[in-house]
């Protein structure tokens, strides 16, 4: 697989995070992300020295603020349920601005909001300084299961490929009068999708029969990459340490 499949998260620049191995980065957000969702609700500062954590990273990684903060409006469906929440939830109420809100519903709402965020917003640190093949190679060194790693490598060699090949079927479509817009030709427009999917699907065995051809043995060969050092996993983990003892100044301050 090449260099050039990166994601469009994926934020090429040359920085410490950046060289970091990707399986080092992968368990630490996982552990900054376990750390946020194990802290208690009621420990608001301690949310703010998330926050304060990940602007950090940002600027080592020299990642923009509102380069991230404009891709993490992925949350919005989350963050409608919280706003619910308020309005719906148990007594005790208090009024404010002659709205009626309860007050467990307002704990939990800015435990969805501030939890949510800050795990939408650890993801896309990782995403945005790791490209997709390092992905899968560090999720192939923390032992994840081989049928994962080789489904998530091939469909992502393959994703362009039948990216494409829809790409001409509709304009092979347009180039004979057919117009999306018009809604009696919806008919047609789902007939493509079912001729994509079986030509992915042929595509597919004859690329299944070349690589046993091959000798492929059903999983991805290891990376040729230099092993991960001591020094890079405890440069990689400072930031989960300091998210273990953000965590744990909540439950003492709780």
């Amino acid at each position: 697989m090449g260099a050039g499949h990166s994601h469009p998260l994926y934020l090429h620049r040359d920085s410490p995070v950046h060289r970091l191995p990707p399986e080092v980065k992968i368990v630490s957000a996982l552990l900054v992300v376990v750390c946020v969702v194990a802290t208690p609700r009621e420990a608001f500062a301690v949310f703010g020295g998330f926050a304060l954590l990940l602007a950090a990273v940002w600027a080592m990684a020299g990642v923009r603020p509102g380069w991230i903060l404009r891709r993490s409006v992925i949350e919005l469906p989350f963050v409608v349920l919280a706003v619910l929440l308020p309005f719906t939830g148990p007594a005790p109420t208090l009024d404010w601005l002659g709205l009626t809100l309860s007050q467990p519903g307002l704990l939990g709402a800015w435990n969805i909001l501030v939890k949510g965020t800050l795990g939408v917003l650890t993801s896309l640190t990782l995403a945005a300084t790791t490209p997709m093949r390092d992905l899968l190679v560090g999720l192939q060194r923390l032992h994840a299961p081989a049928i994962v790693t080789t489904i998530a490598t091939l469909m992502l060699r393959y994703a362009d490929v039948i990216t494409g090949e829809a790409r001409r079927m509709r304009l092979s479509r347009i180039s004979r009068g057919h117009d999306p817009r018009f809604l009696w030709q919806a008919g047609a427009t789902a007939r493509g999708i079912g001729s994509l999917f079986v030509r992915s699907y042929e595509r597919g065995e004859r690329v299944h029969l070349a690589m046993l051809s091959r000798g492929w043995t059903g999983t991805m060969p290891p990376s040729g990459d230099a092993p991960t050092t001591s020094r890079q996993w405890l440069a990689g983990l400072t930031v989960a340490g300091v998210a273990v003892l953000l965590a744990g100044s909540g439950w003492v301050a709780a």
